[in-house]
């Protein structure tokens, strides 16, 4: 008797862990895509095409082609070494153009010419040198320890280049071949674009006192 209650026990167990089994296989059913009175979100590859003429609509003026600017006269005003300079002229041009920008260009600027002996092969070949230098009566050198130049014996940093040229002189006639090379760098400045207006004079320079400012050509935009 207790064999056959606990054999429909165990067959009763068994059927239980079956339902529940098959119930939690299937699929439940998806999450609403919003909350109740949230518009649902909708891709623009999912929007239908609006109405051409509609479209066409949003547009307050017509593209600007080369035709429109053909005869007109764009400028460059600068070069301004400072954002605050440029932002300044930008203020006082605006109500005199119709269209008004600042942008960055790099410039290269000279900052004087080195006049110097090559580097050696060896440190010991140039501090020789340097001591060949010493002994002809040249005190004022240099010799580079680091970087690019290294090795390398500076012999002055000159402005002008007339200087420069007459310390190469110099060290000539002592019996050495010293070379000369300019410094340049690259310097940002900052220029104002600007499309004057065809119903006004415009005449930039009577509100910019800034006498090394000048003015050139520039493409439309």
């Amino acid at each position: 008797m207790f064999a056959r209650i606990l054999f429909l026990l165990l067959l009763a167990a068994n059927l239980g862990v079956g339902v529940w089994l098959w119930q939690s296989s299937r699929p439940l059913p998806p999450p609403p895509a919003v909350d109740p009175g949230v518009a649902r979100l909708v891709l623009i590859a999912e929007r239908e095409v609006r109405d051409p003429e509609a479209a066409s609509a949003e547009l307050v003026t017509a593209p600007d082609t080369d035709e429109a600017w053909a005869g007109r006269r764009c400028l460059a005003i600068g070069p301004f070494a400072t954002q605050t300079e440029a932002r300044r002229a930008l203020d006082l041009l605006t109500p005199m153009v119709e269209r008004i920008r600042t942008r960055e260009e790099y410039e290269r600027q000279s900052r004087g010419f080195a006049v110097f002996l090559p580097a050696p092969a060896t440190r010991e070949e140039a501090l020789a040198t340097a001591r060949a230098l010493q002994q002809k009566g040249l005190r004022d050198y240099y010799v580079v320890t680091a970087g690019p130049q290294q090795n390398t014996i500076s012999l002055g940093l000159f402005s002008n280049r007339d200087n420069a040229e007459r310390r190469v002189a110099e060290v000539t006639l002592l019996g050495f071949r010293p070379a000369i090379t300019e410094r340049i760098d690259d310097r940002a400045v900052i220029f104002v674009d600007l499309v004057p207006s065809l119903d006004r004079p415009f005449d930039w320079r009577s509100v910019l006192s800034d006498t090394s400012l000048s003015e050139r050509p520039v493409a439309c935009f």
